[in-house]
């Protein structure tokens, strides 16, 4: 068996920042806000960010620090309208990222569940890798649950819960009880501020719709 470094293909589900112009003071506001919501969350997450939506310059350099102060690493720049826009980000070092996917990639093959019987403290992380995961029992404030597909929780969920980490939208999280600190599918996530109040403390289930987070009631 060879020692030698191995170069190999892989995905992660990144944070996007989509920007809506090139307003750098902006943008450096609605982050330091991010991160002071949910700090444990956003501590040091890669994030890629979209300019599609912007026009004219921008201050890649600024824009690069603004995010770096913020907690936050910017890896990448998507969605350049041209040329210019790319030769700015790449002086800037970052890294221009094309969004299409090659057409004959296979969806990861699926694990068995993961089920997991005691409650999950505050501190902990329990993470299910290309599989399901059932907890249960209750997941704590302060507490982390992943899974590379979707998330049962049959007790109270309290912290957070994180489904389609690997970038499968079409999971789930199903909770018993919702007092969480924060839900995630495939890297697009509400905070507690952004529940509704009729869903709040309730079974529900949570998933992604046409590129939109909802909720649902669950009665049985």
């Amino acid at each position: 068996m060879s020692n030698a470094p191995d170069l190999k293909g892989s995905s992660f589900t990144l944070s996007v920042l989509h920007l809506s112009d090139n307003d750098i003071d902006k943008t450096s506001q609605f982050l330091q806000e991010k991160v002071e919501q949910a700090p444990a969350f956003f501590a040091s997450a890669p994030i890629v960010i979209n300019v599609a939506k912007t026009e004219g310059d921008i201050d890649f350099f600024d824009l690069k620090e603004r995010i770096s102060l913020s907690g936050m690493i910017p890896v990448g720049i998507t969605g350049c309208q041209n040329k210019r826009i790319e030769n700015l980000a790449s002086e800037a070092n970052f890294a221009v990222l094309s969004t299409s996917r090659p057409t004959n990639q296979a969806p990861a093959q699926m694990k068995p569940t993961k089920i997991i019987r005691s409650p999950v403290r505050s501190g902990q992380q329990i993470y299910a890798k290309d599989c399901d995961l059932v907890v249960l029992n209750h997941v704590s404030e302060g507490a982390e649950v992943i899974a590379d597909g979707s998330i049962h929780i049959h007790g109270t969920l309290r912290g957070r819960a994180i489904a389609g980490a690997n970038g499968n939208t079409g999971s789930v999280i199903i909770c018993n009880k919702l007092n969480a600190e924060l839900m995630s599918i495939a890297g697009h996530y509400w905070l507690t501020e952004q529940f509704a109040e009729q869903f709040w403390q309730q079974k529900v289930m949570f998933s992604l719709n046409s590129g939109s987070l909802e909720f649902e009631l669950l009665t049985v």
